[in-house]
């Protein structure tokens, strides 16, 4: 069963949907005993860094979620990859979850923000969806696919058992299915392979 967090920031119901498709047991919760049950865990996310890590806080999930993440597959969408690193200049410096080291920093002022529709990802060669004016700054080892906006953007991210899609696998269609289902069997079902 894979669990979503609750936290009321994101897009929980196209998520759902989107895995209940690839024929998944999911779970929407931000009860602790459910989401420790689950085999994995999507963090969704839209919307402005602070308030969401406000949200977090609120409901108690920070250090629980930082425990989770040692022990089962971790997935962060948009936002909610974001929130997985240290920490945000997004309206000055916010404290992040610090599950993977690096930060999340505006996007040059020399590309359209917000990023927003359908970019090619290098390595996979298929275009996704993206909302976001700001991106990851992390090891280079740790990014599994990128696209050039401004600057490298790293767009799917895997270190461990985390991974993270910058881009909404949920709004891109066949190849966002593809790729949450790369997801699931690949990081879900062993910790030696990245999508």
């Amino acid at each position: 069963m894979i669990a979503i967090v609750d936290y009321g920031v994101g897009n929980i119901a196209n998520i759902e949907r989107a895995l209940k498709e690839l024929g998944e047991a999911v779970i929407v919760t931000s009860d602790l005993e459910l989401l420790g049950q689950a085999e994995a865990l999507v963090l969704p996310g839209v919307g402005a860094y602070a308030p969401a890590m406000a949200r977090l806080e609120e409901t108690g999930l920070i250090e629980f979620l930082q425990e989770q993440a040692t022990k089962k597959p971790f997935l962060g969408i948009c936002l909610g990859m974001q929130l997985l690193f240290e920490s945000s200049d997004e309206d000055g410096q916010t404290e992040g979850l610090g599950i993977l080291p690096g930060t999340v920093e505006k996007l040059p002022s020399d590309v359209r923000l917000p990023h927003m529709g359908w970019h090619q990802l290098k390595n996979h060669g298929e275009a996704v969806y993206f909302v976001h004016s700001y991106g990851a700054v992390c090891d280079p080892d740790w990014i599994v696919d990128s696209v050039e906006y401004g600057r490298l953007v790293p767009a799917i991210v895997q270190k461990d058992l985390v991974t993270g899609m910058q881009f909404h696998p949920e709004k891109s269609g066949e190849v966002g299915l593809k790729l949450l289902k790369e997801w699931r069997e690949t990081t879900c079902n062993s910790t030696q392979q990245s999508i």
